[in-house]
């Protein structure tokens, strides 16, 4: 044995024994923040709405949760085409088996969900296909991913109220587009992503959503109003344009945070009646 053999052994051996952050047993977590906050808007709005938090709808958060964690993973794994990484697949496995016990459970109560199942797993397929083709940036695609995530609201509403109702379909719809302006904002930071003339069409059409669904008496005259929340941010970001796309990230997303808690504030009390039901 050489002297330098004696002196890389122990370089190898500290290789060797180099924790691999790629382990299969290493839990893998969504690194998005922003999409807690519109789960647990969406949760909350829901559960308002139904003017009750119940079991089942801390199960329907859980299993929310854990259904978004599960598709993190999954999208990981699409993303490598035909290479196959056991991190990713055990991750997605224990997070869906997980969220799948929770939503049996809350469908063999409450068989309506079947319609909110229904729509998460047509979001997710949409998802899969953009994702596989390399289009996951597309704004389509990110409007179908916040639809997915605002799907909660009717998820914790039917599985406390035990019925699906037109009330509920239309808080989705709002909170959908609500959240989903923050992707005509956020794309305005990179060049040719996105321009402002796309986004006050997007805040015009989704107005018009807004109005129809209060003449349909789907939503309240408040609970309509909070979307203009999304309005005033919109022309706030185009006031203040150079700030907005030059910042640093971490205060446009403070930005963003006050605008969605100030929605998910008025919409959630909005729809709460004067005095709650009694327990």
């Amino acid at each position: 044995m050489t002297v330098s053999t004696l002196e890389s052994t122990p370089v190898q051996q500290q290789k060797r024994v180099k924790p691999n952050l790629q382990a299969w047993y290493r839990p893998t977590v969504s690194p998005e923040q922003g999409i807690l906050l519109i789960l647990f808007g969406s949760v909350i709005t829901g559960s308002a709405l139904a003017q009750h938090w119940t079991t089942a709808t801390t199960l329907a958060g859980i299993c929310a949760f854990f259904a978004l964690q599960a598709e993190y993973p999954l999208i990981l794994q699409i993303k490598q085409r035909r290479s196959w990484k056991p991190r990713f697949v055990v991750w997605t496995g224990l997070y869906g088996t997980v969220a799948g016990a929770i939503a049996l459970m809350l469908y063999l109560q409450t068989p309506e969900l079947l319609w909110v199942y229904l729509g998460a797993a047509i979001a997710l397929l949409v998802d899969a296909t953009y994702v596989y083709y390399q289009k996951q940036k597309s704004i389509l695609n990110e409007l179908n991913g916040f639809a997915a995530i605002c799907l909660a609201a009717p998820l914790a509403y039917t599985a406390t109220t035990g019925h699906l109702s037109l009330d509920a379909v239309a808080l989705w719809i709002l909170n959908t587009l609500f959240f989903g302006s923050a992707v005509f904002t956020f794309k305005l930071r990179k060049k040719n992503a996105c321009s402002r003339k796309a986004g006050s069409v997007y805040h015009t059409i989704a107005s018009a959503i807004v109005i129809l669904l209060y003449g349909l008496n789907c939503l309240s005259l408040v609970t309509a109003l909070a979307f203009a929340i999304a309005v005033l941010k919109f022309i706030l970001v185009c006031w203040r344009f150079e700030w907005y796309r030059t910042t640093r990230f971490h205060h446009v997303a403070i930005f963003e945070t006050r605008w969605a808690l100030m929605y998910i504030a008025i919409a959630a009390i909005s729809v709460l009646p004067a005095h709650l039901p009694a327990s």
